[in-house]
């Protein structure tokens, strides 16, 4: 049972004190509270002595709990209350649990003073000074970020953690045919088609298959062994808004892609401009359409066609992507959708296409773009508020999320090369990863642990997600990526879509045969 109570406490033992103790915690005592009806005694000999019929019920009720919980907003010092509050209210205007949960639970530590126990790290048998050779592509201040979050199994087991950074395929090429690394984190999962022979089956290595959804496991495994477990993830899969806009004309996030769409001929309606779709990137203009349409196509189609196009099964100009096309150039080439129409989303580059929407006065309501976009609104826009003038939403009805990643394999299964499978796979080094903030951690436990309100956000729609997919254009070789950029101003600028598509799916076949 939860409630509020008063309590008796005694500073003396005098005769007198001892005398009203007795009384009240006695049969006299429980007989005239119950009787006077001062709310309820939690005195078993007051029961059935009550003459309210509601007091008799609420202690019937009292009588029958296996415990009793003081509120748990009253107990717990400030500022847990009102963090608790906010959290209730987010929640019940459609925020994730987990994205709402996360600042309450940090006002619970910081009322408390309380620390969460440390998660233990498993040095799996490697002893101070074994090294560990990894091969990876960050630099400069990713690289940093790597390097602090290896630095806690680097303290607990004292191995060396020797590495490399390249982005030159040719380079690792080089060395999985020499000297491999003992670890790798790459881009994508195309080492398992090169080098799959050679990897190590995670799960042998201590990795915490529990910890991962299983399309991230389906995505880094190859004839029955998982071979490659995501590290980092940066998701595309989002709007951004202005929340101060949207309240001024009443507008609310959508959930499903149906919402969407109304939403957008509200905003036409109320004599707005829905989109701001600008995506001119000198010779990779088209890139940011190619991922609005996966998105659109997530919505429409879902994860699993959208890696039946990466993989060849389902052709580029098959009926779902012609549907996807039109429904985009319906926003991209109206100048009632979207700032500046097809001239304007084919000339303006991506980064103003962003700036349009936080403008003041803003020429557009919402800009789809990935998460990088939170970072370039502030820088210009420094004195914008995080929440309240900017934010973002998952885009609406998409059954998986786009997105890159990161992932880790292993050449080797030295106990060194373990302790960091094991680390990075585990509690310990999600929560790491979490708390440096070096993008997302597919990891499961990393959840609830971002101090940065984006991140945390982020993370909360990739646990929604029911799969995920690598950007077309990235996968799929050349020559495709180029034909679809082509496709797509083609379609923005009046071709007919399945006029448009044929060039990029006899593109697709050829980078795929």
């Amino acid at each position: 049972m939860q409630g509020g109570a008063d309590y008796m406490m005694a500073f003396s033992d005098s005769p007198a004190a001892k005398a009203l103790v007795g009384y009240l915690t006695g049969a006299a005592g429980a007989e005239t509270w119950a009787s006077v009806g001062f709310d309820l005694s939690p005195n078993k000999l007051a029961d059935g002595k009550y003459t309210d019929a509601q007091l008799t019920k609420k202690a019937a009720a009292l009588s029958a709990a296996a415990g009793f919980t003081p509120d748990l907003g009253d107990t717990i010092p400030a500022p847990f209350g009102e963090a608790e509050w906010k959290a209730i209210i987010a929640v019940v205007q459609g925020t994730a649990a987990a994205e709402a949960l996360a600042p309450a639970a940090a006002a619970q530590m910081e009322a408390l003073g309380a620390k969460p126990a440390a998660a233990v790290i498993d040095c799996m048998g490697a002893k101070a000074g074994d090294k560990v050779t990894v091969l990876y592509q960050w630099s400069g201040g990713e690289e940093e970020k790597i390097n602090t979050i290896f630095k806690p199994l680097v303290d607990a087991c004292g191995i060396e953690i020797v590495a490399e950074s390249t982005r030159d395929a040719a380079v690792l090429d080089t060395k999985a045919k020499s000297t491999p690394p003992d670890v790798l984190f790459w881009p994508s999962t195309a080492p398992l088609n090169l080098y799959g022979a050679q990897l190590k089956d995670l799960a042998s290595l201590g990795a915490s298959a529990d910890n991962y959804a299983k399309f991230w496991q389906d995505l880094g495994s190859m004839d029955g062994k998982w071979l490659a477990v995501p590290v980092k993830a940066d998701i595309k899969s989002i709007v951004w808004y202005s929340p101060v806009q949207f309240e001024a004309f009443g507008y609310t996030p959508p959930a499903t892609f149906e919402e969407l769409e109304a939403l957008v001929e509200k905003m036409i309606a109320d004599g707005n401009i829905p989109w701001s779709m600008g995506m001119e990137s000198g010779a990779a203009t088209g890139w940011t359409g190619s991922d609005f349409i996966q998105d659109i196509l997530l919505a429409q189609q879902g994860p699993q066609y959208v890696m039946d196009l990466i993989s060849g099964k389902v052709a580029y100009n098959d009926a779902g992507v012609v549907k996807a096309y039109e429904t985009y150039a319906k926003w991209a080439a109206s100048d009632k959708h979207t700032v500046g129409g097809a001239t304007g989303t084919v000339s303006t580059p991506f980064l103003d296409a962003i700036y349009k929407v936080f403008a003041d006065p803003a020429e557009a309501m919402m800009v789809k773009q990935s998460g990088f976009a939170g970072g370039e609104v502030a820088k210009k826009f420094p004195t914008l508020e995080y929440g309240t003038d900017y934010d973002f939403f998952p885009f609406p009805g998409a059954k998986g999320m786009q997105g890159g990643a990161d992932y880790m394999m292993a050449f080797s299964d030295s106990p060194a090369a373990k302790a960091l499978v094991g680390y990075l796979t585990g509690a310990a080094g999600a929560e790491t990863w979490a708390s440096v903030g070096f993008d997302l951690s597919p990891n499961k436990l990393a959840d609830g642990k971002y101090t940065d309100a984006q991140l945390t956000k982020k993370a909360a729609a990739l646990s929604a997600a029911a799969g995920f997919t690598p950007d077309l254009g990235d996968t799929i070789p050349a020559p495709f990526g180029e034909a679809e950029w082509k496709a797509i101003i083609a379609v923005v600028q009046g071709t007919a879509a399945a006029e448009a598509l044929a060039p990029a799916a006899a593109a697709q076949a050829e980078a795929l045969k």
